[in-house]
């Protein structure tokens, strides 16, 4: 009997999509704007990322790269994963995922669940370290017979699986009343293929991006240089390189947050607003309320809400964890950069203008006794540092010109924090970077950082 029963879809695929709209109110209480929620969580797959695994297994069909017998490889943090083996597994695909190691267990469990085998690589190296979980990627797909690379940070198929499925859902659910659209920064798929479908219809149209602390795009929005990026919790979002999937020129404001906030807030929308949701949902949400303190205009805000809280049920619902790492309300014993800056003697910024020369650069540096200095363009924003070894280096070399402007020799060897940041992360952040910014709320520098200053700091609480 081939015939379908009535109310019966074929299989689990057809059930991608339409997920529910609804209005936040609790946690949202406090600010002119309406804000709603798109619950992309309930996805048969359990997140958004089922509709990008459909259309690139769908693009990669049409393309003759798919065919029966391949295996699918990919580089995940475990949502695009689950949704390429949900459909994988109706389609007949083998498949290999690659993760990182911060990822939840529940991640990892999930996927060889759907008979997937999962490769755990370290988080902590560049994206060019063979270990990294895009090198390995990349070396099992040529190690590996008619595999498929689902490559979500390089496949035009995932914006345009958002442009095509997730937008126009939105906007047929809406009747397009909807003002700003706010999302979470990761491969760029959703923000840039629904940026692109909502600012087409409606003039005005706001796009919103939310970065978590340690990741590269927010100093690359704002400055336009690649800043060190560092580890950060929050899963799902953030990046530590430019996928080519990510439209940043489709983004009118981006938003940060870090994992304390992002995570309590995933705590409330579950305990108050009863949203069963990931540390990611929370990190939009956070974001969005920031946007809609600072705006303070009466308007309908969306935000896409990622993945679900079934995954991070052993870290951001776990109070153990979340005492262990810092997230929970008692206070961290080393403290966060605020108390470090004021525990020190109030200082001036000293930074040197964009367009000065070299000659009065080793001047500044030379007067004020400092070894390197931030270098401000002329409305104030940060574009980069200057240190004694750019200069050293620059010197040295056949073609040095004293008098000529410090502009190429300035380099983005620093990672910027908030007065929030914990302590205890500027450790691995020295590691990589020569210095740390500090910037507040409105984007204003309001410090600097250097490995003397971490130490000085620590000495001082032992002594």
């Amino acid at each position: 009997m081939n015939e379908l029963m009535k109310g019966a879809l074929p299989n689990i695929v057809a059930a991608i999509g339409h997920t529910p709209i609804v209005k936040l109110h609790t946690v949202a209480r406090h600010v002119k704007a309406s804000i709603y929620v798109k619950c992309e969580y309930l996805n048969p797959g359990g997140s958004m990322k089922d509709r990008v695994a459909l259309n690139i297994i769908q693009d990669g069909e049409r393309r003759g790269l798919l065919k029966p017998g391949s295996t699918i490889i990919e580089a995940t943090s475990g949502n695009t994963g689950a949704g390429l083996a949900l459909v994988g597994a109706i389609r007949g695909y083998k498949s290999i995922f690659v993760m990182p190691d911060k990822m939840a267990a529940e991640k990892i469990a999930s996927l060889r669940a759907f008979g997937a085998k999962v490769v755990v690589c370290p988080t902590a190296v560049e994206p060019e370290d063979p270990r990294s979980y895009y090198m390995t990627a990349k070396r099992l797909v040529a190690e590996t017979p008619d595999s498929f690379y689902a490559n979500q940070y390089h496949n035009p198929a995932n914006p345009e699986a958002h442009y095509l499925s997730t937008a126009p859902e939105i906007w047929e659910q809406t009747g397009g009343e909807i003002d700003t659209f706010v999302a979470g920064m990761g491969t760029g798929g959703t923000i840039s293929g629904c940026g692109k479908y909502f600012k087409e219809k409606k003039p005005g149209f706001k796009v919103v991006g939310v970065d978590p602390i340690g990741s590269l795009y927010y100093e690359y929005v704002k400055t336009g240089r690649l800043t060190k990026p560092f580890s950060y919790a929050v899963e799902g979002i953030g990046e530590d390189f430019l996928p080519s999937t990510m439209n940043l020129k489709i983004i009118d404001e981006i938003v940060r947050v870090d994992d304390k906030e992002c995570f309590l807030m995933t705590r409330e929308l579950t305990r108050v607003e009863g949203l069963y949701v990931g540390g990611s949902s929370g990190a939009a949400v956070a974001g969005a309320i920031k946007y809609a303190e600072a705006t303070g205009r009466k308007e309908n805000i969306l935000v896409l809400l990622p993945d679900s809280a079934s995954k991070y049920l052993s870290k951001i619902f776990n109070d153990e964890w979340m005492r262990q790492n810092g997230f929970l309300d008692q206070e961290d014993p080393l403290g966060t950069v605020a108390h470090m800056l004021r525990a020190r003697p109030e200082r001036e910024v000293i930074s040197a203008k964009r367009g000065m020369s070299i000659r009065d650069v080793i001047t500044l540096l030379k007067q004020h006794e400092i070894s390197q200095a931030p270098v401000i363009s002329e409305d104030g924003k940060l574009v980069g540092i200057i240190s004694e070894s750019d200069l050293l280096k620059h010197l040295l070399s056949n073609d040095a010109r004293i008098d000529g402007p410090i502009d190429p020799l300035v380099e983005a060897d620093y990672a910027t924090v908030t007065p929030d940041t914990k302590v205890a992360l500027l450790r691995s952040i020295f590691n990589e970077a020569k210095l740390v910014v500090v910037k507040d709320k409105s984007d204003d520098l309001i410090g600097l950082i250097t490995k003397i200053d971490l130490i000085e700091y620590l000495a001082a609480r032992r002594s």
